[in-house]
């Protein structure tokens, strides 16, 4: 039987969501990011990406390439009701979904054919039912494996479908550039470059003692990607290992003060993703990165799993008051791991958490309904540097 693999992957999908929501920004370069001094670029629209600006681009570079763009710090928990949207459709076409991250999955449909003629159909009604549903344009591959399938769907971005059948694969890979190559970061690259291999088909056609002389046994690996092999299976959604948010500030925090007030904003990020990912976890784990660079972890896991924002920030602040404080901090992050699923029974919690955790969902519904800044606690509305 044939295998047939799509991957689904959404078009600059944070800021398609802003534009989709605000008809102002339709049309407009996008830049959805970190928006302080310090920050990164999380995803620019196509309109945007006409100026150079990319992912992981410092934000201060991509102001200097588009000072004409619409800079927004985004939304988490809106991208996360979308992407669980848009898996939700992605079940309804197959049992096996891998998702790579809020925006891209994998979908094994081999032995769909009773269903539809071709598997391009099937990648077709996927597209379509994100149009129709959600107003987003979404890029899809089909292909007999995972790495051609990845592969099909970039090379037809935006809003395309590529399909690479059987007898096509090694027209399809020839002209690649190398750096298309699953797993070939930008050191692989230039070491394939400095021996001569610029595409993918030339890998293909290397010779085997001068790839295990620069490689090793990664050599083997790597030809058979170049030759379109990969028998890796889709693998359903994994369960998380941890949830957490960080944020990096434009002047270093020098006060334990400051400090407390973001440690306590992201604990409320964190447990709102937990609630809304039906997690709840045991241990804390706090990140520092200070001025200079140096950074630390340091954790603490709890008797009982938690969702509870003001568990989380008391465990932080804990952390918080054992880590001497020699320089101002660059970074604070907050995540919670040891996850287990949540499924609402209370006995979870003591007789207070559980009705803290009544509280923190009608504060959910009230934020999903008129937005984050619908309910805030009292101290973070104290201006803070960010």
């Amino acid at each position: 039987m044939q295998r047939w693999i799509i991957h689904v992957d959404m078009d600059a999908f944070f800021a398609a969501v802003e534009q989709r929501d605000d008809p102002s920004l339709r049309g407009r370069p996008v830049i959805v990011g970190g928006v302080g001094r310090r920050g990164v670029v999380s995803t620019a629209s196509y309109e945007a990406r006409r100026f150079g600006v990319h992912s992981a681009m410092p934000m201060s570079e991509a102001r200097r390439l588009c000072p004409q763009g619409v800079f927004i710090p985004g939304n988490h928990g809106k991208y996360e009701r979308v992407a669980a949207a848009i898996r939700a459709i992605l079940a309804a076409f197959s049992p096996l979904v891998e998702p790579l991250s809020l925006d891209e999955a994998f979908l094994d449909v081999t032995g769909m054919e009773w269903l539809y003629d071709d598997p391009k159909d099937i990648a077709a009604a996927i597209k379509q039912r994100i149009s129709d549903e959600l107003s987003l344009t979404a890029s899809a591959g089909v292909a007999p494996n995972k790495f051609l399938a990845k592969l099909a769907s970039d090379w037809g971005k935006p809003d395309g479908l590529v399909v690479v059948r059987p007898g096509e694969v090694a027209a399809f890979l020839r002209a690649m550039p190398i750096s298309r190559l699953w797993g070939a970061g930008e050191k692989t690259t230039a070491q394939l470059k400095g021996i001569g291999i610029n595409t993918i088909g030339q890998l293909a056609g290397a010779d085997d003692a001068l790839l295990h002389r620069h490689f090793g046994q990664a050599a083997d690996d790597m030809r058979r990607l170049a030759r379109g092999e990969d028998d890796r299976p889709v693998v359903p959604e994994h369960e998380p290992k941890s949830l957490g948010n960080e944020i990096t500030f434009a002047e270093d925090l020098r006060t334990r003060d400051e400090i407390g007030t973001c440690l306590l904003a992201l604990s409320q990020k964190v447990s709102r993703r937990l609630r809304q990912s039906g997690y709840a976890g045991r241990t804390v784990t706090v990140k520092i990165r200070f001025g200079s660079f140096r950074t630390i972890t340091r954790s603490r896991t709890l008797g009982e799993p938690t969702l509870l924002g003001d568990t989380i920030y008391e465990t932080a602040r804990a952390i918080m008051a054992g880590v001497e404080l020699t320089e101002g901090v660059r970074l604070l992050g907050v995540t919670l791991s040891n996850l287990q699923v949540y499924g609402g029974q209370t006995s979870l919690f003591a007789v207070d958490e559980d009705k803290k955790l009544k509280i923190s969902v009608a504060v959910d519904r009230l934020k999903d309904k008129f937005g984050e800044g619908a309910v805030t606690r009292g101290r973070l509305l104290i201006p803070k540097k960010e």
